[in-house]
C-alpha cells in the first residue's frame, strides 16, 4: 500500500503566498512523475503542475510564473510552492505520483486526499 498526504493549505487573503507538501509514504519501490492538480467547485480537475524524477517541470499556464514545484526524492515528498495568490486559485488541491510499489510488477497512479486552499479578495 502506498499512500499520499498533502498538508499545507489553508486561508490566505489575496496576493498571499502558501506552500503545500504532498509526502508518499509505504510500500514504494519508485516514483516516477508526480504531479498537483485542483479542482473548484462546479468545475473538473485541472492540472496545475507537473514534474519528473529527473526534475522536469511543467505548468499550467495559469500558474505560470507564480507557482513552483519542486521535489525531494530523498524524502518521496513534493511541494508546491504559491505566490501571488489570486481568489480563483481556490480550490482543493490534491497530489498524484506515478509509480511502482514493493514486489508490484507494473506502474500505478496514486492520489492524495486533498487539502483546501482558500484565497479571499
Amino acid at each position: 500500500q502506498v499512500q499520499l498526504v498533502e498538508s499545507g493549505g489553508g486561508l490566505v487573503q489575496a496576493g498571499g503566498s502558501l506552500r503545500l507538501s504532498c509526502a508518499a509514504s509505504g510500500s514504494i519501490f519508485s516514483i516516477n512523475a508526480m504531479g498537483w492538480y485542483r479542482q473548484a467547485p462546479g468545475k473538473e480537475r485541472e492540472l496545475v503542475a507537473t514534474i519528473t524524477s529527473g526534475g522536469s517541470t511543467n505548468y499550467a499556464d495559469s500558474v505560470k510564473g507564480r507557482f513552483t514545484i519542486s521535489r525531494d526524492n530523498a524524502k518521496n515528498t513534493m511541494y508546491l510552492q504559491m505566490n501571488s495568490l489570486k481568489p480563483e486559485d481556490t480550490a482543493v488541491y490534491y497530489c498524484n505520483a506515478n509509480g511502482r510499489a514493493l514486489f508490484s510488477g507494473s506502474t500505478s497512479l496514486w492520489w492524495g486526499q486533498g487539502t483546501q486552499v482558500t484565497v479571499s479578495s
